[in-house]
């Protein structure tokens, strides 16, 4: 049995987590709002599809689609039949390795894709990038990328960028 006593945060420390989770938090559902608003989408459903969108043939192993959305397998393919309905994706056997299957941007997707992002990008400017500094951002950058690696490897996003 561990006896030791936690490693409690100090002030200082509980202030960054506190604000780092509460900005997470309400930062998510703000941009899940636009999106449910003005395009119909969660922002999970955005991401799947942007995370399609970026891709080369706008075509993803379904298992690098749920790493670069952060989700299981499971919340994916039931994300996916929602999608598929729309027709906005649709799924295939990679040919390549039949153990895997394809997630395939449709044209129709595309095009909601490209529709919505306006209006994303604007609220992300919004509510990310106009209140901080190009040194926030640097900082932020860095920051973020370190506790990335903290919570262990990842393939890179889709569009190449880390």
């Amino acid at each position: 049995m561990d006896t030791e006593e936690p490693r409690w945060l100090d002030d200082q420390e509980l202030d960054a987590w506190l604000a780092l989770a509460i900005m997470s938090v309400r930062l998510n559902a703000a941009l899940d709002t636009q999106l449910q608003r003005d395009a119909a989408l969660s922002h999970f459903e955005y991401q799947v599809l942007a995370g399609l969108s970026m891709a080369p043939d706008r075509t993803l192993r379904m298992s690098d689609l749920a790493e670069f959305a952060a989700c299981s397998l499971s919340r994916l393919s039931h994300t996916a039949k929602r999608l598929e309905a729309k027709g906005w994706l649709h799924r295939r056997p990679d040919l390549e390795d039949g153990r895997c299957t394809l997630a395939v941007l449709t044209e129709p997707g595309w095009e909601k894709v490209v529709a919505t992002a306006p209006g994303h990008v604007a609220e992300v400017r919004r509510l990310f990038v106009e209140p901080l500094s190009k040194a926030q951002h640097k900082q932020l950058t860095e920051i973020s990328r370190r506790i990335n690696a903290a919570i262990g490897p990842a393939r890179s996003c889709p569009g190449g960028r880390d």
